[in-house]
């Protein structure tokens, strides 16, 4: 009798077992996985939503660097710190415990875009643009000239960009291209070093800048006034540089001031600002050693030891025609500044090399060599990649919550399979760098940036990035 109990009551426990196993599987099985492709401001972003908007769902923000942020780190001025406040947020959304970061991990290298899809329910690829646009012109390889990303890569110390070594001994750069990394470039160039100081400007920038004999910087752009791609913002952030005067050409505002009050108003805006700053050069024209040079409807032409040629355009609507008049420039570096370019890193990706981004439908990206445009179900991009190199942190915001909807929708519509177990991917012969990791890394960077006055001391070697992370 006892021992007729006991089998019963232990039928009873395995039965009460096998449910508790069944229901653990099913919700095992019920979770979503989702894979981010790029630690940066896109990817942070779509992560924030997509873990308020699926409770089920944990998601991996993979990055091919030790440390996260992207832009926000490497990109933005170190003059803008406030810019930089937006990284407070992205460290509530790591900090979730169904958020998981692995840095130091190389998409096309580490792994591949199949093995993502297979180990995740839906993938955003939001890697950004790393590499910038040519101007395609005659001699543009010419040692005198240099990618304005790269030098703000080179200041803002990005990993493999300390070796850049600007020449900054001669008088005169000559910027190409009008937009805000244009006139950041131009700004710290011609910023006193000891306003750069108390930022997060690389120690080894800050000694190049010190040394610097640059006095001169053209910003030369194709298009007009009207068309300027700089913002207010940064605009009178230049304009008030002590010690630096800025010197407008009159004839480049031809018939500009009776057309200002029918314009909308962030461009009348900006437009108003130049014609003050234009009105006061005239009035009370100012002899600083130091000036800023914008120069408008010039398209670049050839490359020359010491001179640079440029095109005079002619306004075709929003649209530069190059004429066959042409000017000279002289100047000892150039920096090109024409916008940045996204790559393929895996040809699993249905990349569109001409234009330079993934190609998507509202961020659902299209199957590769389908006639009919179809989505290529659970794969997404967010930010740059996607969209190109355009807008700024507040838009790519916006765009990231957008493609992170997609995604949302696509789970609970049953449009991509989520029923398939998925594990996520086997970091288990890596070297990654967890968010603890990364914990460790800023710590020793603010710490020692704390010593010198700075916000923090950026490290720029990646293996003793990986060391301080216990990598």
């Amino acid at each position: 009798m006892f021992l007729a109990k006991s089998i019963l009551k232990q039928n009873q426990l395995n039965t009460i077992q096998r449910t508790c196993n069944f229901s653990l599987s099913s919700i095992s099985a019920a979770r979503k996985k989702v894979c981010i492709v790029g630690a940066g401001p896109a990817g942070f972003y779509a992560a924030q939503y997509i873990l308020k908007h699926l409770s089920d769902c944990d998601v991996d923000v993979l990055e091919k660097l030790p440390v996260p942020f992207g832009l926000v780190r490497f990109g933005v001025a170190p003059d803008h710190p406030e810019v930089k406040n937006v990284i407070n947020t992205f460290t509530k959304t790591a900090e979730n415990p169904r958020f998981r970061f692995l840095g130091n991990l190389s998409l096309g290298k580490d792994f591949s875009i199949e093995q993502l899809r297979d180990n995740y329910h839906a993938v955003l690829l939001t890697y950004g643009a790393d590499e910038d646009r040519r101007m395609n012109i005659p001699n543009e390889d010419s040692k005198n000239v240099i990618s304005a990303r790269k030098f703000v890569a080179w200041y803002n110390g990005l990993p493999g960009s300390e070796n850049l070594n600007p020449d900054l001994s001669g008088d005169t750069v000559t910027l190409v291209g009008q937009g805000n990394v244009a006139i950041d470039v131009a700004r710290i160039l011609l910023s006193k070093v000891d306003a750069l100081k108390s930022t997060d400007t690389t120690e080894y920038a800050l000694e190049a800048l010190a040394n610097s004999k640059v006095k001169n910087v053209y910003l030369v752009g194709r298009r007009g006034p009207l068309q300027a791609a700089f913002t207010i913002k940064e605009l009178r952030e230049i304009l008030k540089l002590p010690d630096v005067s800025t010197v407008w050409r009159k004839s480049d505002f031809k018939d500009i001031p009776e057309i200002v009050s029918s314009l909308a108003r962030p461009r009348k805006r900006l437009t108003e600002l130049m014609l003050k700053s234009l009105d006061e050069q005239q009035s009370s024209p100012r002899t600083s050693e130091k000036k800023f040079l914008p120069v408008f409807q010039r398209s670049p032409k050839e490359i020359h030891d010491d001179f640079i040629e440029f095109s005079v355009t002619e306004l075709q609507g929003n649209t530069a025609i190059p004429t066959d008049v042409s000017e000279k420039f002289q100047t000892d570096l150039i920096l090109r500044s024409i916008g940045y370019k996204s790559v393929s890193v895996d040809k699993g990706i249905n990349f569109d090399d001409k234009r330079g981004y993934v190609v998507n439908k509202d961020g659902r990206v299209l199957q590769k060599n389908s006639q009919e445009g179809s989505i290529d179900k659970g794969l997404y991009v967010a930010g740059w990649l996607g969209t190109g190199p355009t807008g700024v942190i507040l838009t790519t915001m916006n765009g990231a919550f957008g493609v992170a909807k997609a995604i949302c929708d696509d789970v609970e519509q049953n449009f991509i399979d989520t029923e398939t177990q998925k594990s996520g991917l086997d970091i288990s012969d890596k070297r990654v760098v967890t968010w603890k990791g990364w914990t460790e890394i800023d710590k020793y960077e603010v710490e020692i940036g704390k010593a010198k006055g700075k916000p923090r001391e950026k490290l720029i070697d990646i293996e003793k990035m990986l060391k301080i992370a216990g990598v």
